[in-house]
């Protein structure tokens, strides 16, 4: 039973089969492990998330869990991974439209450059192959260089992870899937503040644009993976 079943009435199941919508893409041969905004402010402090304003509270530390057994898995396979830190100038000169829509923080726990929120979290550890990047948007790819760092290592498949599931998630796949990535996403390693807006993006992600996989799948995918399939 997928996360969002429960969500659906049997005339959105006869649309979907109608359209004949949600085909398994697959994994190809040249992964990569994409960790979407893994942050400090994302996933806030037990039993203080009062003052984590964009904390995702146990929901977030649960999933950083898993995407730190993923990417403990990928860096022992070879597997390039690639962090993404959602950074904001601190007097919100990078902030563009967004500031239409929510105030700009001023909190050492939100996601301003320098602070301690912005910091990846403390559970996972790039490799020397991997690479961190900032980005200023929600999608992984929107003016940052990942889909070079891509193309250079003749990626075909990108395996996304982080959160929130609803908004950087969601938009870094479907720009994956808009550059004919195959573009798989590992349920129990994404996250959200909000628990329908979690299950409704995996169920929108899954019937067009990507895989919504189990971890035993990537993990056992990652296992079977040539070593150094992608190349550094």
């Amino acid at each position: 039973m997928n996360i969002w079943d429960s969500f659906l009435s049997p005339a959105d199941r006869a649309v979907v089969a109608r359209g004949r919508f949600g085909r398994r893409m697959g994994f190809g041969a040249r992964p990569a492990v994409v960790v979407i905004d893994a942050q400090k402010y994302m996933v806030g402090q037990a039993g203080a998330d009062d003052q984590w304003p964009s904390s995702c509270g146990d929901i977030g530390r649960r999933a950083v869990g898993e995407i730190s057994r993923l990417v403990a898995s990928a860096q022992r396979a070879k597997v390039p991974c690639f962090f993404s830190l959602f950074e904001l100038d601190p007097q919100g000169r990078d902030i563009g439209v967004y500031a239409r829509k929510r105030d700009l923080l001023d909190s050492d726990h939100w996601c301003l450059a320098g602070s301690t929120g912005a910091q990846m979290v403390s559970e996972l550890t790039p490799g020397a192959q991997d690479i961190v990047f900032v980005k200023k948007k929600p999608s992984g790819f929107h003016g940052t260089p990942l889909l070079g760092y891509l193309m250079d290592r003749q990626i075909d498949t990108v395996i996304i992870v982080g959160g929130a599931t609803s908004n950087c998630i969601r938009a870094t796949v479907f720009d994956a899937s808009s550059y004919n990535l195959r573009t798989i996403v590992v349920q129990e390693a994404v996250f959200d503040r909000i628990p329908i807006s979690h299950a409704i993006s995996l169920f929108d992600m899954d019937r067009q644009f990507a895989d919504v996989v189990s971890m035993q799948d990537a993990l056992k995918y990652l296992d079977e993976v040539s070593p150094g399939a992608a190349p550094a």
